[in-house]
């Protein structure tokens, strides 16, 4: 028994520390990450993030086609983005399920949803989960704004309840654009992205 126990220990203990030393996502305060990097939009232009950066920043959201959440956050996708755009922030939506390119994540299935949702903003491909993986996205959808001086400002979920609209209490990321734009600190920096995992190859 004494045995088996000596044995079990260092084991638990590996676990512990994989844990708690996981590293988070992109950092609040942290830069735009590969900015420059060439993006194909849903009109077939070439986009990058320096490219949609607006006046004001830059709302950055890892979306998708077929998610059930993103399609239960459609109508909040929408009314957010507009908001955005209105108070001169720059919006681009980035498709990263590299895993599902060759079916209902295609280049040509993201322009239909476009053209099926009125995007008045970017949707383009993040090829091969790049910029997913720079940024540490992980669901869909799951969002990034940055203030005029490029630096991340608020990571997270639209809002505190993305299952059910009519149980709503509070905005995050409306909220934390009406602070930052007004020049006050986003009091709430972070919340939890709940939504489908996205979609990587290796």
């Amino acid at each position: 028994m004494k045995k088996l126990f000596a044995t079990i220990i260092p084991i638990a203990a590996i676990f512990v520390v994989s844990f708690t030393t996981q590293q988070p996502s992109l950092a609040i305060g942290s830069g735009i990450p590969q900015p420059d990097r060439p993006l194909q939009d849903v009109s077939g232009k070439e986009v990058s993030l320096n490219k949609a950066f607006g006046t004001n920043g830059l709302l950055v959201m890892f979306s998708c086609n077929t998610c059930p959440y993103v399609i239960k956050n459609q109508s909040r996708t929408n009314e957010i983005c507009r908001y955005a755009l209105k108070n001169d922030l720059g919006v681009i939506l980035l498709n990263a399920n590299e895993g599902s390119r060759n079916g209902k994540e295609s280049l040509t299935a993201m322009q239909a949803y476009a053209q099926n949702q009125g995007f008045d903003w970017y949707y383009a491909v993040d090829k091969m989960s790049v910029l997913a993986n720079e940024f540490d996205a992980n669901r869909t959808p799951e969002c990034f704004l940055f203030n005029n001086d490029k630096k991340l400002a608020y990571h997270g979920a639209i809002d505190n309840n993305p299952a059910d609209p009519s149980n709503v209490s509070r905005k995050h990321l409306k909220i934390a654009i009406e602070e930052m734009i007004s020049g006050q600190e986003v009091s709430v920096k972070e919340t939890r992205s709940v939504g489908c995992g996205i979609s990587r190859v290796e």
